[in-house]
């Protein structure tokens, strides 16, 4: 029987529901061949990144979900929230009841300094600080010492940045957000005064866009520190500058040197850029008491990038709180090849590949981070994921897929309920946010979350229709 007809769908199963995985789902829909989409998320909540990690303070973004919403209207889409990979559903149950499947499960950790010190207390990866103010239900419980003064953000992307605004907010920059309840009430009494932004590369190399770093000069209690010399750039960044024309790395680099001439205005909390450091050593006896950095200098390496190397001069600041923020990395998947080093899923333009031989291992692909690292913004994603999903599409119509035994959505239900697996549906968790937006309407806020599992599955299961013979 023809594959990807009324009659015989083709049947693909998405581990994962950020954008890339709504993004896969889109372009699997909108082709020719009649495709049945079952997304599996292990949270109750669909939206990956969007929900869990953009910061509260940047409404605009998250509203992407609306196209995702779209997405999963579609009648040959589901939807299965709160639905483990590799426990509550093997990769075996897979290759059983679908003939493809996509892993689009992100970066879900962060990648460590490897530095003497970094498990001491209040040492944090900034992906843990990120989750907990999000109410990421796997971070609601970590407790961060906001009574410390001094912090130290390691790192120059956006993440960094993120970490270090919030860090900087005021109570009334909070509230109109979503940021977690708990959360609100530790940062508004938070005691941090001084927070160090710290990146190993220049001024013109940072990661981070313009949008934030301005967005810094624009909170209520805070001061933007940048010291003359680190905001002036070096004879081979100002070439860079002048020939690459990097339209981030000339607008960053000009408004570094504003805040670097600015006079600060006195404000209660102040973010310090510094540039071309590097983190030696964390110090303290039963905490982080201070950090060791390193000078670096910039070179032009064999292919033309400039990178930093060490000095032989180092600092020393006091501070009794740090954050890395130096890039996520992938986690292994039961059953699924992983490339340790470079925290992927190997492949070939999505395609799986078997590490060993490198050969192609059928029915299976990558999108999002997982597929090619920490890299991008949200909307990088899209193209990323109909790239895969083509190859996918390709060999769908080659006859190159699993060879299901019983492909059909009945099948999966059944098993999940035999295994008693809660799984949350779309309409579910539509009435779950729901709840969140009248919550926070309650308190003159956009929405509260709910941050615990077990609260969200007893919302659900009041507000679930109650089945037949009930």
């Amino acid at each position: 029987m023809t594959l990807g007809t009324t009659a015989n769908p083709l049947r693909v199963a998405i581990i994962g529901s950020g954008p890339s995985a709504f993004y896969a789902a889109e372009h699997y829909l909108k082709n020719d061949l009649v495709v049945e989409i079952d997304m599996f998320e292990r949270l109750p909540t669909p939206y990956g990144l969007v929900r869990g990690g953009v910061a509260p303070d940047h409404p605009k973004i998250k509203t992407v979900t609306k196209v995702y919403d779209r997405t999963a209207a579609n009648l040959n889409f589901r939807f299965y929230g709160n639905v483990n990979f590799g426990t509550d559903l093997t990769i075996d149950d897979i290759r059983a009841h679908y003939h493809q499947i996509v892993f689009a499960v992100g970066a879900q950790t962060d990648r460590r300094m490897g530095i003497p010190g970094e498990d001491l207390a209040n040492s944090h990866a900034a992906t843990e600080f990120v989750g907990w103010y999000n109410a990421h239900p796997e971070y609601r419980e970590f407790q961060f010492d906001l009574s410390q003064e001094t912090v130290a953000v390691i790192g120059n992307g956006n993440v960094a940045m993120d970490v270090a605004r919030i860090l900087a907010s005021t109570y009334d920059e909070l509230v109109k957000t979503d940021i977690a309840d708990y959360a609100l009430k530790a940062l508004t009494d938070s005691k941090v005064r001084d927070i160090y932004v710290i990146g190993r590369r220049g001024p013109a190399q940072a990661a981070f866009t313009n949008p934030e770093l301005k967005e810094l000069g624009e909170l209520q209690a805070c001061d933007v520190i940048v010291r003359p010399e680190d905001a002036e750039l070096d004879a081979l960044s100002n070439e860079y500058v002048l020939t690459s024309h990097d339209r981030d790395a000339e607008r960053n680099s000009q408004t570094l040197m504003r805040y670097s001439v600015e006079t600060p205005e006195g404000k209660p909390r102040r973010i310090h850029m510094m540039f071309l450091l590097s983190p030696t050593a964390l110090f303290g006896t039963d905490r982080v008491e201070s950090v060791e950095l390193i000078k670096n200098e910039l070179y032009r390496a064999d292919d033309g990038t400039l990178r930093p190397r060490a000095t032989d001069e180092k600092i020393t600041i006091p501070v009794g709180l740090v954050f890395r923020s130096i890039g996520y990395k992938g986690v292994a998947l039961p059953g699924v090849p992983f490339d340790e080093k470079g925290g992927i899923i190997p492949n070939v333009e999505g395609r799986v590949i078997n590490p060993a031989d490198k050969s192609v291992v059928a029915g299976e692909y990558v999108v999002g981070w997982i597929k090619r690292g920490p890299s991008g913004i949200i909307g990088t994603n899209k193209p990323d994921s109909q790239a895969s999903v083509n190859q996918a599409l390709a060999d769908a119509t080659a006859g190159s897929t699993f060879t299901p035994v019983t492909p059909s959505r009945s099948a999966v239900e059944t098993l999940l309920h035999e295994r008693g697996v809660d799984y949350v549906t779309f309409a579910e968790w539509q009435k779950l946010d729901q709840a969140e937006v009248e919550r926070g309407a309650a308190l003159n806020r956009p929405r509260l979350k709910f941050s615990r599992i077990d609260e969200m599955l007893q919302i659900v299961r009041e507000l679930r229709e109650p089945s037949p013979g009930d």
